[in-house]
């Protein structure tokens, strides 16, 4: 009988051990492709895509990221928030890797379309009333002008922002900004005039002055503007009135 109970509690003790041995083994081995992803796995290239207004130089230097940093590493939280924050014509940004060595910066950059000035300065703006950049009245040079608005403490990297009586205006701009881009005609409009209680008066195609309502299907109002500049003989030029029916175009000649 002792020597049953001999042999059992031998077995166990195998058994015991032969599963410490495996835990070990795991731990070692994991322990080994950490430390080879550290030793190997480092960056020799970086590449940057979807860039026109930043050189890859300078958003590889917003990102603070060097040959020789470790690919696994990368703090790319950090990394994605410092290119927002220090570009601030860049939208989006993401980041990959392609092993063993190449550290993939992809970005996508916003588009300037309007001017506005206040605050002693011109801030351009995007299509969301995001401001992109801080300058003079040469910078302005080929963005529409934005009137009947007043900024409240504008700053490069924030949206705009008006006085509270003025907010419905500032949406109704943004969701015309957004139409006019959507339908990639953007570089049509010349001015946005604001100063109005209840309608925007856009410059448009070197033709037109189009009347619309502060509130109204943007979308819709924009492909009409789009197809009465198509189907409209080329040297008609006046005021395409939205405020007296939204859904019938009336042409009034200039005088």
């Amino acid at each position: 009988m002792a020597a049953r109970r001999s042999n059992r509690g031998r077995r166990r003790n195998r058994g015991r051990f032969g599963f410490l041995y495996k835990l070990l083994s795991v731990v070692v081995i994991l322990a080994a492709i950490i430390v080879g992803c550290v030793v190997f796995f480092r960056v020799d290239n970086i590449e940057v895509e979807g860039n026109s207004r930043y050189s890859a130089g300078q958003i590889i230097e917003a990102a603070e990221v060097e040959k020789g940093d470790n690919l696994f590493a990368l703090n790319r939280v950090g990394t994605y928030r410092q290119i927002l924050e220090r570009l601030p014509y860049v939208e989006e940004v993401a980041i990959s890797c392609r092993l063993p060595d190449t550290l993939v910066i992809r970005v996508t950059e916003r588009t300037a379309v309007a001017a506005i000035q206040g605050d002693g300065a011109w801030w351009i703006l995007d299509e969301k009333i995001q401001i992109l950049e801080r300058t003079d009245q040469a910078g302005i040079a080929g963005y529409p002008q934005v009137t009947g608005l007043s900024p409240a403490a504008p700053a490069v990297g924030r949206k705009l922002g008006v006085a509270e009586e003025q907010q419905h205006k500032l949406e109704s701009l943004a969701q015309l900004l957004q139409a006019l881009s959507r339908h990639a005609v953007a570089g049509q409009a010349e001015s946005f005039d604001l100063t109005a209680l209840n309608a925007i008066e856009m410059k448009y195609g070197g033709r037109f002055t189009v009347r619309l309502p502060m509130t109204t299907d943007f979308d819709r109002s924009v492909r009409a503007v789009i197809e009465a500049a198509k189907t409209l003989p080329e040297n008609d030029t006046g005021i395409l009135d939205f405020t007296l029916d939204e859904n019938e175009i009336h042409l009034i000649p200039y005088s």
